[in-house]
């Protein structure tokens, strides 16, 4: 990775951010939307006849969702929630929280949920339920990143980007501390950052 691509200066503070702050590259950018580009074709296909509501999930999942909606010709509508199992740390509490909930009624709806990462799958676990009792007709989920080893509840997963290892991630909407979330790529961060 050069320098220039990974360097970029986190708006309101003196704080830089440099290739040192990252092992490796996990993604591109393009491989990113090249795979995006295959599962909006398939979302196409599988909802051709009833469009799904899209529940992006707060804050991670803005780039992902707004890549994703560019690929699907569907007529879809896009809705928000913001649920919270993390601190600043690199894993999570196991407690939700509601941040900011739907505006809009799920009943008799498709819903597609669109997640940045799944790790243990408590979160999500609990946002499955959740829209369900709201009398959703169906709720899928779409992921770009799911990490297999760190799974603590089955969870079926309709789309998948990528299964990756049980690395700590950033980028493309990931974050650490509410750092590297503008980044294009998905990059394993490197330990000497979170444990300062």
């Amino acid at each position: 990775m050069s320098e220039t691509a990974a360097q970029r200066t986190t708006p309101g503070t003196d704080l830089t951010i440099t290739s040192s702050d990252f092992t490796k590259i996990h993604f591109t950018h393009e491989q990113i939307q090249a795979r995006l580009a295959e599962i909006g074709a398939q979302i196409d296909s599988d909802y051709a006849a009833n469009p799904p509501l899209f529940v992006g999930v707060l804050k991670g999942a803005v780039m992902a969702m707004a890549d994703l909606q560019r690929n699907v010709t569907l007529p879809i509508e896009t809705d928000w929630m913001a649920v919270s199992s993390y601190g600043s740390g690199t894993k999570s509490s196991g407690v939700v929280r509601i941040l900011k909930d739907l505006e809009a009624d799920l009943l008799g709806r498709d819903v597609l949920i669109v997640e940045d990462i799944i790790d243990s799958g408590l979160t999500l676990s609990w946002l499955l339920s959740n829209l369900k009792s709201r009398g959703a007709k169906s709720v899928e989920i779409c992921t770009i990143l799911r990490k297999p080893e760190a799974a603590k509840v089955t969870i079926d997963v309709k789309y998948v980007g990528f299964d990756i290892s049980n690395d700590f991630v950033v980028g493309y909407g990931l974050d650490y501390a509410e750092r590297y979330r503008n980044l294009p790529f998905i990059a394993v961060l490197a330990p000497h950052v979170y444990s300062e």
